[in-house]
């Protein structure tokens, strides 16, 4: 028998980590001992470095495991080597012998005693080509895992369940420990600050059997005591002490400290938080039942400021600037004063010309041709009669349009609530009340709604209030924001305009929609994901507009469909019901040759997107390089409209390269669409009015395969 205690050697058995270091010492004993020609000999530069046999242990875990690497891309690749780029890492004889050894421990301390490690080495006069060649042998596996002293504290066969190390797999010492870790981490979120965890095991080699104990020692049962704050210069104590999660008397809890430090951190007033017992190893004496949780802060500056210039394929040039006043009126509020600009370049009256260069993609778009700017003044509440919730009130100007299908200028406020901001699922719900006004293109309202008449269609677009009420959830568990490859997203959406809530009557309908994604890794830089998103939009009843009866809904609040974030074998907004304008007076719009046809998008209240996408590494700089196949299934619907119908849903395949920057996944998308251009209204524009040609106008499909692809640029993951 093995005993051993967490955090405190064994003294029948050497630890792990001493074990190790004799290892290696034997290791360079033995290298000493060879003649010093052995180190003076030539450099080689490891061009190749392979794994072979290896089942139970990664790629990547042994390779950093051992000290010989292989050099990079550049310096490997025969095609790249002729631009003497790349680091160069060259083979030490000495280090690559005890590579051997460092495999062997890894493999015996994972569970396979008998593995054993081989090489392979070509060495030619410069280069070295090196392959570890693996027997890895069957493995030493657990017959038996005892959980003692637990009884009354936890269902010990589930807890079993859910620990790391199972009955019948390989018998891994490091997997073990993290099984103790787990016990404890459990033990110290029910009120044992002190516990411990016993690990006491007996292998087999010759019988490949291994029995293991895990005996809980959970010390005394704790409640929070004196709760010190230490570090406060300007910030009151009373501020600090009311985003606590854990307050006097309360059961101690590990899990509330480390949200309590997130939470305090995340305010963006102190440059570091750290909060920790003050006596962390036991009780200062004998039967204390309450523990001193000290809280030491370190202030940070009183205001931020930010300011940025990007660029987007549907922004063209833009630029930001924020001010952010912490310890406003007191206490850890914040006031965020905010200022940005978009269509730079484009848009009057900073309308440079780049609409016939970098900008192409906005010069014909009417909804681009004006800079759209917002102003903002946000003031946030931390806490809002609890640390779990959060508030905030904001008055804002904005003009917002999107591509070929509408433009929105308004003035509002807006208030929000979170309620458990910290917990798994944050639930906001807010209030909005602007006026303003929604513009698009005549030849939308006249397709899409039958209100042809311009006087009717400038009542449509006048200004006027909207008030609504907003419900959104989401849950969040994913590894990484930016780029994640495990977890899952799940959002709803809910938004309630009526003319109680001080919306026009123009404006009242309910809004819902859907999202949810999931990604599953495959390997070390692998990923499949996917993700379904619907919505629907229900008018509150039809309204009357000149001699016309219809079911209106702002074009800012309907569903658009196609882009780089959707459906990618569709231009941005340009999948579902739409109209087409033509200023050709010959054939108008009627033949190919028609260079002044453009589609206006008129949205649609259905929409459903589904998409799935393959990632995987590159042979050629797999660390910052991947691959992906995807493809993208969805439709955007009219319920009830007078457009021309819109049926089916459309897929599109393709593929795409993504590039690891600092700004996150820059990617390229090559998809698919073998379909012809949905059908829908033919207006022709004289320059003063709009002529309805044909109801039911359909472009021809593209005539080559080429034309068929259609390519998207952008930064970040589609989903």
């Amino acid at each position: 028998m093995s005993p051993s205690l967490a955090n405190i050697g064994s003294a029948s058995r050497p630890r792990p980590l001493r074990r190790f270091v004799l290892v290696l010492l034997v290791a360079a004993v033995a290298a000493a001992s060879s003649p010093l020609a052995a180190q003076q000999e030539q450099q080689r530069v490891v061009r190749d470095l392979t794994f072979e046999g290896n089942h139970a242990i990664d790629d990547y875990t042994l390779s950093t495991a051992i000290a010989t690497s292989t050099s990079s891309a550049f310096a490997t690749q025969w095609f790249l080597r002729w631009t003497h780029l790349g680091e160069k890492r060259y083979l030490n004889e000495i280090e690559f012998r005890r590579d051997v050894l460092r495999l062997r421990l890894l493999y015996s301390r994972s569970g396979y005693v008998n593995a054993v490690v081989d090489t392979i080495v070509r060495r030619t006069a410069n280069d070295a080509f090196i392959t570890f060649r693996i027997t890895e042998g069957e493995p030493v596996r657990l017959t038996r895992l005892d959980v003692l002293g637990a009884d009354t504290l936890f269902d010990v066969p589930r807890l079993k369940r859910d620990l790391p190390l199972q009955v019948g797999a390989p018998f891994n010492r490091f997997v073990f420990q993290a099984s103790a870790d787990t016990l404890v981490t459990l033990l110290r979120n029910r009120g044992y600050p002190y516990a411990q965890v016993l690990r006491e095991f007996d292998e087999d080699d010759a019988t490949l059997a291994a029995t293991a104990s895990l005996e809980v020692v959970t010390g005394p049962r704790m409640v929070v005591g004196v709760i010190e704050i230490l570090g406060l210069e300007k910030v009151d104590t009373s501020a600090v002490r009311d985003m606590l999660s854990v307050k006097p008397g309360d059961p101690f809890r590990q899990d509330k400290l480390y949200q309590s430090q997130r939470d305090l951190y995340d305010l963006g007033v102190f440059r570091s938080v750290n909060i920790l017992l003050a006596d962390s190893i036991a009780p200062t004496a004998p039967g204390d039942t309450a523990v001193r949780v000290v809280v030491r802060v370190a202030e940070g500056a009183g205001h931020r400021v930010l300011t940025g210039l990007g660029y987007g394929t549907v922004d063209c040039f833009r630029a930001q600037a924020g001010w952010t006043s912490y310890r406003f009126l007191g206490g850890v509020r914040a006031l965020d004063v905010t200022a940005s600009a978009s269509k730079l370049g484009v848009g009057e009256p900073l309308d440079l010309g780049f609409g016939n260069n970098v900008c192409s993609s906005l010069a014909h778009d009417p909804m681009s041709d004006t800079l759209n700017y917002n102003a903002g003044l946000t003031l946030r509440q931390p806490t809002f009669f609890s640390p779990r919730h959060t508030a905030r009130l904001g008055v804002y100007a904005q003009r917002r349009s999107d591509i070929a299908a509408y433009t929105r200028k308004e003035v509002g406020v807006n208030a929000a609530v979170t309620i458990n901001a910290r917990r798994n699922i944050p639930v906001i719900i807010g209030y909005t009340f602007t006026v303003g006004q929604t513009t698009a293109e005549p030849a939308v309202l006249c397709g899409a709604l039958a209100v042809c008449d311009s006087a009717d269609q400038q009542l449509l677009t006048s200004k006027r209030p909207f008030g609504a009420l907003t419900v959104t959830g989401a849950r969040i568990q994913v590894n990484s924001l930016l780029d994640p490859t495990a977890g899952g997203t799940a959002t709803l959406g809910l938004m309630y305009a009526s003319r109680f809530l001080g919306s026009d009557s123009l404006y009242e309908f309910t809004r819902g929609e859907i999202q949810v994604a999931r990604y599953y890794s495959l390997g070390r830089r692998g990923v499949f994901a996917w993700r379904v998103r619907a919505g629907a939009i229900f008018p509150a009843g039809r309204v009357n507009v000149g001699n016309e009866s219809v079911e209106f809904v702002p074009p800012d609040q309907r569903f658009y469909g196609g882009g780089p974030n959707s459906v990618r074998g569709y231009a941005r907004n340009e999948m579902g019901p739409r109209v087409y304008v033509t200023r050709d007076s010959t054939n108008k719009g009627m033949s190919g040759t028609d260079t002044t046809l453009r589609t206006a998008p008129t949205g649609g209240t259905v929409v459903f997107t589904l998409n799935a996408e393959l990632r995987f590494a590159t042979p050629l700089f797999p660390s910052r390089m991947r691959f992906a196949i995807f493809t993208d299934v969805g439709q955007v619907w009219q319920r009830g409209g007078q457009s021309l119908d819109v049926t089916g849903v459309r897929i599109t395949p393709g593929v795409g390269l993504r590039f690891a920057t600092f700004l996150g996944p820059v990617r390229v998308d090559a998809a698919y669409n073998g379909y012809a251009p949905e059908p829908g209204r033919l207006y022709y524009d004289n320059g003063h009015a709009l002529i309805n040609v044909d109801d039911s106008y359909q472009p021809a499909r593209p005539d080559s395969f080429r034309k068929r692809v259609f390519v998207q640029f952008s930064v970040g993951q589609a989903f």
